[in-house]
């Protein structure tokens, strides 16, 4: 039984039955709300089963394999896994086809950034890699038939990480951990928790990289049985990649091996430079030299949503980080900038404290623009550190933040908050954003970049 339709359930579908097993969907939609085709399913003998999960259809199941959105706290789930039926989610599934090397990247921000570079640098070294997992690509559509040679940079959610078993990376990156999906998990320690299953099936040949600089991931560091290497911007290491005097430096088993001087590195902001430490550490322990990693963080654009520059107007820089859907990611991207900020904010709550963002705001941003299920919320936890307004929707945020901006000033989506209170994900919102900044330039033909 596969619970959820979305992509990592169809691909999980069509692996389950080119290994020779009897699937069945279960959806919780009605047929009628499922978006795309189900007939190349249907033709490889899937059954469905929509518009609720039935829990004798669940008992009657050898496995389950349910999605990333789907909680195992769901009360049908729990009853079938106290009569003993076993629950696995894509991503275990995926590691029982292959023989492949992993290296899984989770926290709560920086992942796709971070897994998109190390993919870059393998490539620049000219080593088999994939890209896949929570970043688009499912991990079920890739994995059979590679060999032991190639490697899976996979990243990893906390849902993703609840429903392993064996799965295991050769090497395991926990970026950082800030409060987010506080409306899935009772407490911030039980989402740490998932995030740092990450490490849970290393040996002691196998790598964690780990930020120096965030307390609550060092303090899940003590259990790890695998090598521990740390990233930090704010002095050396031990074992791992620093800044030193602007310069990336690479420091393992006694050796020094500067990469590149901070400045080089194309995509910018602080959390940023972190990302960059991480990636250059798990290309390192994979053999990759100073020369491949340093062209890799010369010509890395971006990725779009993230920080993502939009266009200038007037003197006024627009900015898309539309991936920002936490208050840690926002934080992060402020402190990267150096001049007045507009801030367009909000969307549906996960159940975040919006607290944080008002002394950071002192001094730096110039006036909240606010819209979406969370707006009253943030108002109450930012009024006082700057300006605040509503918008009714994104055009009205961009027109609004648009009179209140001068030259030299930028105006930033960075939302801390999820995108479906408006919008279908993030990717719409950012879109959304960028059309509206568009028409009020009154012209569509400005390119991507980043900041």
């Amino acid at each position: 039984m596969v619970m959820g339709l979305a992509r990592s359930g169809r691909a999980a579908a069509r692996l389950l039955v080119e290994a020779g097993a009897r699937v069945k969907v279960s959806e919780a939609q009605p047929r009628e709300k499922i978006e795309g085709d189900l007939s190349p399913l249907e033709d490889l003998g899937v059954e469905f089963e929509f518009g609720g999960h039935r829990q004798e259809s669940l008992l009657g199941a050898d496995m389950i394999v349910i999605s990333p959105g789907v909680p195992l706290a769901l009360p049908v789930l729990r009853e079938t896994q106290r009569a003993g039926v076993r629950i696995i989610g894509e991503v275990e599934l995926a590691s029982l086809f292959t023989s492949a090397t992993f290296v899984g990247v989770t926290g709560s921000n920086g992942k796709s950034t971070t897994v998109s570079l190390i993919g870059e640098m393998l490539k620049e070294g000219g080593r088999p890699v994939l890209v896949a997992g929570n970043i688009g690509t499912p991990l079920c559509e890739v994995v059979r038939g590679l060999p032991p040679q190639h490697v899976i940079v996979t990243e990893l959610s906390s849902f993703q990480l609840e429903t392993i078993e064996t799965f295991r990376c050769h090497i395991g990156l926990l970026l950082n951990i800030t409060p987010d999906h506080l409306d899935r998990y009772p407490d911030l320690m039980a989402y740490a928790r998932a995030k740092a299953r990450i490490f849970e099936n290393q040996r002691e040949e196998d790598f964690a990289v780990l930020n120096a600089e965030d307390p609550l991931t060092i303090s899940l560091s003590s259990e790890i049985k695998a090598q521990r290497l740390f990233f930090s911007r704010n002095g050396p290491v031990d074992e791992g990649c620093y800044l030193n005097g602007g310069s990336l430096l690479f420091r393992w088993r006694g050796q020094v091996r500067q990469i590149c001087h901070a400045a080089e590195i194309a995509i910018k902001g602080v959390h940023n430079l972190e990302n960059a430490m991480a990636a250059t550490i798990a290309a390192s322990l994979l053999g990759l030299e100073p020369k491949a990693i340093k062209k890799a963080l010369r010509e890395f654009p971006g990725l779009e949503h993230r920080l993502e520059w939009v266009l200038e107007r007037d003197g006024i820089q627009f900015v898309n980080d539309s991936k920002g859907t936490n208050v840690g990611a926002v934080l992060k991207s402020l402190e990267g900038f150096n001049s007045p900020i507009i801030l367009i904010a909000g969307g549906k709550n996960k159940e975040g404290d919006f607290a944080p963002l008002a002394s950071m705001a002192r001094g730096r941003v110039k006036a909240f623009i606010l819209l979406g299920e969370s707006k009253e919320k943030i108002r109450a936890a930012v009024e006082g550190s700057a300006p605040v307004f509503e918008a009714a929707n994104m055009g009205d945020a961009v027109r609004q933040a648009s009179s209140l901006a001068e030259r030299g000033d930028v105006v930033l989506l960075s939302p801390a908050c999820a995108s479906f209170d408006m919008f279908a994900n993030f990717e719409e919102r950012g879109r959304v954003f960028k059309d509206e900044v568009r028409r009020l330039n009154g012209r569509g033909d400005q390119g991507p970049g980043h900041v």
